[in-house]
């Protein structure tokens, strides 16, 4: 009951724009909220299996919404600021694609009832922070780097949730964005290559 009460104050301190441990950052914060309302909800309705299938799903929500905003924020940054058309281009997708699938995460996660972190998690920060610290062709070539490596993870873990999730919605979502990352995986590591060659 405890357990229950403390995540509920932290549910709350976090939508209010604060947390409950100043080490953790918003994407653990949320999924701790998460694990708390399906241990509320698994109780005496399920099993333990239950609550780690509900898990797997809230977890796979908040880090693609994690890396949902700094595709989005990242990408307007290197819009604004890169010297080559391959950068722009790219950072231009990324604003306009994920743009799109964050408000369709949202919508989801709000109708399962599914708390997503409402700012980066710490990586995804430090990405941020190293790609925009830098300038010129050196911002582009990191960016687009970061890109590839990014987008190379993010396409295992769609992957995995199209075929690990518990919630079918879930796992439509997840098949359904899967062929997106794939391309701008695809696109990123062309764009790379030709920024590269320029050297």
């Amino acid at each position: 009951m405890k357990t229950l009460l403390w995540s509920t104050l932290c549910a709350t301190l976090l939508l209010m724009g604060s947390g409950c441990n100043s080490r953790q950052d918003a994407v653990e914060n949320a999924q701790e909220v998460n694990k708390a309302k399906n241990e509320s909800s698994t109780e005496s309705a399920a099993t333990g299996k239950m609550e780690e299938k509900r898990n797997f799903d809230s977890e796979f929500m908040t880090k693609a919404a994690s890396g949902g905003m700094l595709e989005v924020e990242l990408g307007k940054a290197v819009a604004a600021k890169a010297t080559t058309t391959e950068a722009k281009q790219f950072a231009n997708m990324m604003v306009k694609d994920h743009t799109k699938a964050n408000t369709e995460l949202k919508a989801l996660a709000a109708r399962k009832n599914i708390t997503l972190p409402t700012a980066m998690g710490e990586d995804h920060q430090e990405v941020y922070k190293d790609v925009t610290e830098k300038t010129g062709t050196t911002m582009d070539r990191e960016y687009l780097r970061e890109m590839v490596e990014d987008h190379e993870e993010d396409v295992k873990k769609f992957i995995e949730a199209s075929v690990k999730a518990s919630d079918p919605d879930i796992k439509a979502f997840a098949q359904k964005t899967t062929p997106v990352l794939q391309h701008h995986l695809e696109q990123a590591q062309k764009m790379l290559a030709a920024v590269k060659a320029r050297k």
